[in-house]
């Protein structure tokens, strides 16, 4: 059963109402978050004795940095975040101390209510597009970008589905 609660509910989730937090503080005009995505490598071996087969096994587990766009307004929390990481000073303005974060990934429903929320763990910026191409021929927002590094993501267990009224 895709729901428990809503058992008449027979359509998921819809992916454009969405929150991203951070520092305990809801980062605004968000409007883009890719995927999240984890890889496990495949390891492969024989013995010499087996036919001609390989087993397989689980390896080691990668996850996909994560992008974040916005549109262009005077907040500074994407561009103060990626100094922590590269300051024009050189490395004496550098923070080592806090420039990794958890940050979290709510998906809502239609009505408002939180239904699915994600923990990213020791997430950094290691990509910051300032500035995107600006073209006096276009018609669009100009958008501000961040790339994540992580150290993965789990499901946080703690937010359930609620009955939809």
């Amino acid at each position: 059963m895709q729901f428990a609660v809503n058992t008449q509910r027979i359509d998921p989730y819809k992916n454009f109402k969405f929150r991203l937090v951070w520092n305990g503080k809801i980062i605004a005009g968000v409007s883009k978050v890719s995927g999240l995505k984890r890889t496990t490598e495949v390891v492969s071996n024989r013995d010499g004795g087996d036919l001609s087969t390989k087993r397989h096994s689980p390896g080691v587990s990668t996850f996909e940095a994560i992008t974040l766009e916005r549109g262009i307004t005077h907040d500074h929390e994407f561009e103060e975040w990626a100094n922590k990481v590269y300051s024009v000073e050189g490395d004496a303005g550098v923070s080592l101390k806090d420039f990794r974060k958890d940050i979290v990934l709510e998906l809502y429903n239609l009505q408002g209510v939180k239904v699915i929320s994600w923990q990213v763990f020791r997430a950094w910026v290691s990509e910051y597009t300032a500035v995107p191409e600006l073209d006096a021929n276009a018609n669009g927002i100009a958008f501000e970008s961040i790339v994540l590094q992580n150290e993965g993501f789990q499901r946080d267990e703690a937010v359930q589905e609620v009955a939809e009224t």
